[in-house]
């Protein structure tokens, strides 16, 4: 086998061009959000000979549509905030217990801890896709449907793009343009990794560059909820990475008894352990627990903890959402430079979103 390497942008463009012209490797990187753009242009092998009985069904079903298997996750991660425990307690005040509390606690504690802080602010708001996804699906929607089209309605996507604006208002994040351009950057620039804020929005499978970034203690804190009860903070186990078969493969066999070894097989555990996001096959994250230290095994048993309490896999998105995300981004940025009121963006992004999953 010879492997094939090349950074995360650089690589979509050369797997359509692979794609395009017959010639893409037997096995794919690949990520829910690309995953039907592949698999319902037939360029994807329905995974009949990979073992799923170790994964969880919902992890499962993140790499499945209606026409069968075709992505395997690796690795799985779920949306936290990240709390600076130094800057918490740099301003006096306690963790909160992150499997009661709200959004309405989180905005008062995110001004609380502004009051208190003298070079930091209190949060980064509620922005991005992911978060956006854990508020709908809190609200009984999800941002897709199954069926391809947006499941959020005008006024829901107004009430979340109003959360973190009055928010900025009240001196909870920093001024928009600390934000904005603090987002522009990797994870290691984002505010929680720079100690610009005491809290904010990550992957869980981010924790440790996070904290190196940071230098401070990090913990993982559940997503608020509405109800205040950690059963109901929106919160899905969503794939780190998937793995996939080129359809045209000369070596169908032998490709999904590779991905079967990098997901049953604790030996691969050990070597990977938790790069890629923390193990989907239980057998093989408890085989290598012992062997992870400091945040990475903070992260693997943050993942345990809350097992009991993600709900059922997001809808693999359809083709054309991987613009999505961008989309949100502008608008959300026309909210909080006042540019546009919260009525007004939510109005565009639907149309526009709806014109690209169209």
């Amino acid at each position: 086998m010879e492997p094939e390497y090349s950074d995360w942008q650089g690589y979509w463009d050369q797997l359509t061009t692979q794609v395009a012209g017959g010639d893409a490797p037997d096995i794919l990187q690949m990520d829910d959000v690309y995953l039907r753009e592949y698999a319902d242009r037939d360029s994807l092998l329905d995974l009949t000979e990979v073992d799923t009985s170790g994964l969880d069904e919902n992890v499962v079903d993140t790499g499945r549509t209606e026409e069968g298997l075709f992505g395997i996750t690796v690795g799985t991660n779920a949306l936290t905030i990240a709390a600076n425990v130094d800057l918490f307690d740099e301003a006096g005040i306690d963790l909160p217990d992150d499997t009661t509390w709200t959004w309405d606690d989180y905005y008062e504690l995110s001004v609380e801890l502004s009051e208190n802080l003298e070079d930091a602010y209190g949060s980064s708001g509620a922005t991005g896709d992911g978060m956006l996804q854990a508020w709908l699906r809190q609200h009984g929607s999800t941002l897709v449907t199954e069926e391809g089209q947006l499941g959020l309605s005008e006024d829901q996507l107004t009430e979340y793009l109003t959360l973190t604006d009055e928010m900025i208002a009240d001196g909870g994040t920093p001024p928009i343009q600390l934000l904005s351009e603090a987002f522009d950057g990797g994870i290691e620039e984002r505010p929680v990794s720079t100690n610009m804020t005491a809290m904010g929005s990550i992957w869980s499978n981010e924790l440790t560059s996070v904290a190196n970034a940071s230098g401070s203690e990090i913990e993982l804190l559940r997503l608020p909820s509405q109800a205040g009860t950690a059963t109901e903070n929106g919160v899905w186990m969503k794939p780190s990475q998937q793995l996939s078969v080129y359809a045209g493969t000369d070596h169908p066999e032998e490709a999904q008894l590779f991905i079967d070894f990098f997901v049953n097989s604790p030996e691969a555990g050990e070597i990977l352990l938790t790069e890629r996001g923390v193990p989907p096959n239980q057998e093989v994250l408890d085989h290598i627990l012992d062997d992870l230290e400091g945040y990475d095994q903070r992260s693997a048993e943050f993942l345990t903890e809350i097992e009991d309490e993600v709900g059922e896999a997001e809808p693999v998105p359809p083709v054309g959402f991987s613009a999505v995300p961008d989309i949100l981004g502008r608008y959300e940025e026309e909210v909080y430079f006042d540019r546009m009121s919260a009525e007004e963006a939510a109005s565009g992004f639907m149309a526009e979103a709806e014109d690209v999953l169209d």
